[in-house]
């Protein structure tokens, strides 16, 4: 392929972040059951991270979206795995690994809305706002990043790189 990595984000800073949002979420939800749901594959470690130390009871459930090909966003949101409970009249929070454009964002709180879900709240490790498209503001952010193509920890270039444990930036 080529391409090079460039380190971002160690796996320290990464753990820190982590805790941070995990304390900050545990003590917004004290006394409050949760339902987790992990935008799959990306968010996978982050969640299981998160899920360890939020401290609280919670559930989880996991959906799958497709909305980019290769490097670009298509603009386009697609379902490919549905949730397999119901979320109705619980509070619900959303676990991503990235929010950039804001489209797979929007398109999942929609859906998610219209299952009437007590409340929804968004978690996303990383924040890439000056690439939105839509307005939509996560709740807790581990951390604000440039424009940069992103793999490791849970993100990826055409299914490569996931396993990583440090976050870097693909250069090609």
């Amino acid at each position: 392929m080529g391409a090079e990595l460039r380190l971002v984000y160690s796996p320290g800073q990464i753990a820190a972040s982590v805790g941070t949002l995990a304390r900050r979420i545990g003590q917004d939800y004290a006394g409050e059951e949760v339902v987790l749901v992990v935008v799959l594959k990306g968010a996978l470690f982050f969640a299981a991270d998160l899920a360890r130390q939020i401290g609280l009871p919670l559930s989880m459930e996991f959906v799958k979206l497709k909305s980019y090909s290769g490097t670009s966003s298509t603009g386009t949101v697609v379902i490919t795995k549905d949730l397999d409970g119901p979320i109705a009249g619980k509070h619900v929070l959303v676990v991503e690994d990235i929010v950039d454009t804001g489209l797979t964002l929007q398109f999942l709180l929609a859906h998610l809305n219209d299952q009437g879900a007590r409340s929804v709240k968004v978690c996303t490790l990383l924040d890439k706002s000056g690439r939105r498209q839509v307005e939509v503001a996560p709740d807790y952010v581990g951390i604000s990043c440039e424009n940069r193509f992103l793999v490791g920890y849970g993100l990826d270039f055409d299914e490569r790189y996931r396993e990583l444990p440090a976050i870097y930036e693909l250069i090609p």
